[in-house]
Formats: C-alpha cells, structure tokens, sequence
C-alpha cells in the first residue's frame, strides 16, 4: 500500500481527492484547521491528521518532523494547500503571505521529507491557468510584494510551482504540476480581486465541483507513470500551456536558490 501525504487536505478538491485514494492508499491528511482537517479524515479513513499553518513556516517544520517520526517512507507528496489573499501582507517568516503559502512553505516541507521519499516516488504540485493568465514573474520581486495585486501575486505564485516542479525534476526527483480545473469553493472570496465575482456570485455555475477537481488531483496521485517528470498539465490530463518564463530552466534554478536563501538552507 503506498502511502500519500496531502496537503490542503481539510476540504476542497483535497478531501475529495482523499476521499477516492483511501480505498486503497494510506492517506496522510495536512490541513490548516485541526477540527476540519481531523473530521475529513475520520470520514474518509484517512491514516493521520496534522496540521500546520503555512502562515508560519516553524509549523512546516513541525509538520514535517511529525510525519518523518510516523513514516519511513512516502511514496507521493501532493503539495495542494493555497490560496489568493488580499495584500501585501508580510509574515512572521518577513515573506509576502500568498508567495509563502503557495510556494515556499511546500518548497520548505518538500525539502524537510525528501529523505523519506521512495526511489521511484513522486512530487505531485497544484498549480493553476492563473500562471499563464496573471502572472508577471519577476526573480528581484519574488515574491511581489513591490507590485502587489491579488491576482497577479497568485498567479506568480503559481508559476512558481511550475518552476519548482522543473527544479525537482533537474535534481532527479519525479514531479509534476497542473490545473485542476475551475472549481466551485470559497477560493478569493475575502480578497480583492475581482476573481471574488466568479467564485461567490452565480458566476460560479461555471465552475466545476470539487468532485470533479478531486477526481483529476487522484489521477495525478494515483497514476504517476502516466504523466511526464518536470512537466504541466491541464485538467484533461494533457500537456498544459502556461507561461513562457515556465520553460526557462536558468530561471528554475535561480527560484531554487532564491527559495532556500529565504529558508536559510
């Protein structure tokens, strides 16, 4: 039985996605919200329950030294918690909130549990079409604190993921990154952004259920020989467009090194 930590596992297209792989994986459930996430994965038989604010990088940690004192061994890391804020908001950790959430924090507990990863495991990122619709990446302003709005922060964000997921790939590391679709949750609706229309008013007929953004988050998990290491894709399960500056590998690089300097690794 291969054994799948999931973040942003307490609701969303995570607990749907953790509702289908508890079948037959053991399912180790990250979420923000200890009461959501514990109940998420009472229903759904989950292995464990943790959690960690991504707000605030010592609980990365503590999340991460968690697993490793659990398991010996992870077969898949679903990096799927994120989110769109208002801003710009610093952190404790002195990083613009959505740069971290979306990015460094994974970075940071990807980093802390690749010694438990299996030879042949894999690095499974949620990323978004906002990368390629919003982003305007920019290495000196990393985490775009200097030019801050909403949506252009997450969509920077969500490129790097992209860029993570080359990086991971360049260092032998199984990985891949996509877009799980449109769907229908409570995503950007405290911020400013006018995506807040799309997701709280009956725009949101548009989009897809959890379900259905669940269900293409377990085929990435559940079918890692069916996708290409290093690469994006979107929700049909095929090769994605994204942004140009997505395929520059001198760029991956310097969000690698950029990344650990801001962790002090």
């Amino acid at each position: 039985m291969r054994t799948v930590v999931l973040t942003g596992g307490s609701d969303g297209i995570g607990a749907a996605a953790a509702a289908r792989l508890t079948r037959d994986h053991r399912v180790v459930l990250v979420g923000r919200s200890p009461g959501k996430t514990r109940a998420v994965a009472d229903r759904v038989g989950a292995d464990a329950a943790l959690t960690a604010d991504f707000t605030e990088l010592d609980q990365v940690r503590e999340v991460a030294a968690g697993i490793a004192a659990r398991y010996d061994r992870i077969d898949v890391l679903a990096n799927n918690a994120g989110g769109l804020f208002s801003g710009p908001t610093i952190t404790g950790d002195g990083v613009e909130l959505t740069f971290q959430v979306n990015h460094l924090a994974p970075f940071l507990l990807t980093r802390l549990l690749r010694p438990l990863l299996a030879e042949d495991g894999a690095v499974v990122n949620t990323s978004s079409i906002a990368a390629r619709l919003f982003s305007r990446f920019d290495i000196d302003d990393v985490d775009s604190r200097r030019h801050y709005r909403p949506a252009r922060a997450y969509g920077n964000a969500k490129l790097a993921n992209i860029l993570f997921t080359r990086g991971l790939h360049a260092r032998g590391i199984r990985s891949v990154a996509f877009h799980p679709g449109n769907v229908a949750t409570s995503f950007a609706s405290d911020t400013t952004s006018p995506l807040r229309w799309l997701y709280t008013t009956v725009l949101n007929r548009s989009l897809i259920s959890a379900d259905a953004g669940g269900a293409t988050l377990e085929f990435f998990i559940r079918n890692t020989a069916a996708w290409q290491s290093g690469e994006y894709y979107g929700s049909t399960h095929t090769p994605g467009r994204t942004a140009r500056q997505a395929s520059d590998p001198e760029l991956a690089e310097r969000l690698w090194q950029r990344s650990e300097a801001l962790l002090g690794l």
